[in-house]
């Protein structure tokens, strides 16, 4: 199993919006994707509550059967469109893919 965890920094104001409702429209976008995209096993997305100075603003949490199965996620058409979004969205980015 690998596990997928993806940490987002939102920009203050983007794409018409505000950090906060950017960070709950892209809590919706990736929580529809595990009834599009059936290679995801686990999925959970959260929005941040520390104020820290290290905090990021969201993070998703998936789990998936194996590589290939990480890689036809990340390259299904539905995941691409709400990569689209983040890119319109994010300051920062971290990622982190281990085996379990």
């Amino acid at each position: 199993m690998v596990k997928h965890v993806v940490m987002w920094t939102l920009r203050e104001e983007a794409a018409g919006k505000n950090k906060q409702e950017n960070a709950i429209l892209l809590k919706e976008k990736l929580e529809a994707l595990p009834a599009e995209i059936p290679e995801i096993l686990r999925f959970e997305v959260g929005l941040n509550s520390n104020t820290g100075e290290a905090a990021y603003d969201v993070v998703l949490l998936s789990a998936f059967k194996n590589r290939d199965a990480l890689n036809a996620y990340q390259n299904h058409p539905k995941h691409l469109e709400v990569a689209d979004f983040v890119s319109l969205v994010r300051d920062k980015r971290a990622v982190v893919d281990f085996d379990i």
